[in-house]
């Protein structure tokens, strides 16, 4: 009995140490979010072009794509607090080494190991968010939260950074994102301990690809991939659209918002209404409204029009990921959720790396909504996979 008391009182702390958890993701995120907003525009006032901005907003990508696998297993073996220590270290050092020496290939590794951050920190994160659900429901419920994390920080971020900009200077920009992993560091040591169990040597030798072995897992990857090709396509498309069109930049930003904005709003409401869906059918009608979506948004009328169309985008595309993490933890090994957290960042991010020059090749070959076409195509597809989960 008193085991079971323990353990009950144990959950009861966790679940306390949410906000805390929320906390801490939103300042390594903003970390992250400041650095990509100032040193993208350090680079084009130093005059070096649009192409070395492209080069830097890639390069948050890539090393998501080096340490994701590591950062899974450091925290199936460590828990919360190393990986996120690990985490708070790489953004520090990159977002200092930003703000102490202003040249290019500092702000390019400065950037590198900010989005490095993000990714040691986002798994050991999510995997202990996981934790502190008691019902399948719930898992839903703390996902869409998670999920507005990273949607606040980067509507707040960007706006905190031009202010400085403006009214300071760039310095005072890469200072502030400087002091966020120190507070993020500060939050998540509210978070109470919870060591993992101690594994086997045979779990230890396990690689992170093994887990394609499992159904379930593998078709959830692709359909997540999918879903996240088709966000991509969104973001690049709109500006194309948008100034094939001679909408202005206001205007454009306004489509672009719509959709942050949607996403953002079903989020709160799976959060409301958690124990009513179903995530196979809700995951399934957000990929049917995404595929029409996309075919139409090429004729859809105005300004209004792509505004409606991005909202629904940004409705059906938003409520994904808090599907899919529910998923995903039922699906897999407890003692395995850091490594199919850090294999499915992985392959999203080597995706984000990919796709937008695709992207832009294929809308200089065809036509510029023919990346909404062939997202529709592929979402169409993926709607197989996704009626066997």
């Amino acid at each position: 009995m008193s085991r079971a008391r323990e353990g009950e009182a144990a959950q009861q702390s966790l679940r306390h140490a949410f906000k805390w958890l929320i906390a801490t993701m939103i300042c390594v995120h903003a970390c992250m979010a400041t650095t990509r907003v100032t040193a993208s525009l350090w680079v084009l006032d130093q005059g070096y072009g649009e192409a070395s901005v492209g080069l830097l907003l890639s390069l948050f990508a890539v090393a998501p794509i080096v340490l994701s696998l590591w950062a899974g297993r450091l925290a199936d073996r460590h828990g919360f607090h190393r990986p996120v220590g690990v985490g708070v270290a790489l953004a520090f050092v990159g977002a200092l080494l930003a703000l102490a020496v202003q040249q290019l290939w500092s702000i390019a590794l400065g950037c590198l190991l900010c989005g490095g951050a993000v990714a040691v920190a986002a798994v050991a994160m999510q995997r202990e968010a996981g934790l502190m659900a008691e019902e399948p429901g719930e898992l839903k419920k703390i996902f869409s939260w998670m999920a507005l994390g990273p949607a606040l920080s980067n509507a707040v971020s960007p706006v905190i950074a031009g202010l400085l900009i403006d009214h300071i200077g760039m310095t005072a920009a890469f200072a502030f994102a400087t002091g966020l992993p120190v507070l993020a560091w500060a939050l998540g040591r509210k978070v109470p301990r919870n060591p993992p169990k101690i594994h086997s040597q045979s779990f230890r030798d396990r690689a992170a690809w093994d887990l394609f072995r499992l159904p379930v897992y593998r078709r959830l990857l692709v359909v997540n991939l999918a879903l996240s090709a088709g966000w991509d396509a969104h973001t690049f498309v709109v500006p194309v659209v948008g100034h094939a069109r001679g909408l202005s930049a206001a205007s454009i930003g306004l489509v672009l918002g719509s959709f942050a904005v949607a996403a953002t709003v079903v989020r709160l409401a799976i959060v409301r209404f958690a124990d009513d869906i179903d995530e196979g059918r809700a995951l399934r009608a957000a990929m049917t409204v995404a595929t029409l979506t996309f075919f139409a948004y090429a004729w859809l009328p105005g300004t209004f029009g792509l505004i409606c169309g991005s909202a629904l985008l940004g409705t059906a595309l938003g409520s994904v990921q808090p599907m899919i993490l529910a998923m995903l933890h039922r699906a897999t090994p407890p003692e395995r959720h850091g490594q199919a957290l850090g294999l499915r960042m992985l392959t999203l991010n080597g995706a984000t790396v990919a796709m937008p020059a695709g992207f832009g090749m294929l809308a200089v070959a065809t036509a510029t909504a023919a990346p909404m076409w062939l997202m529709g195509s592929l979402l169409l597809a993926a709607q197989w996979p996704a009626r066997k989960l």
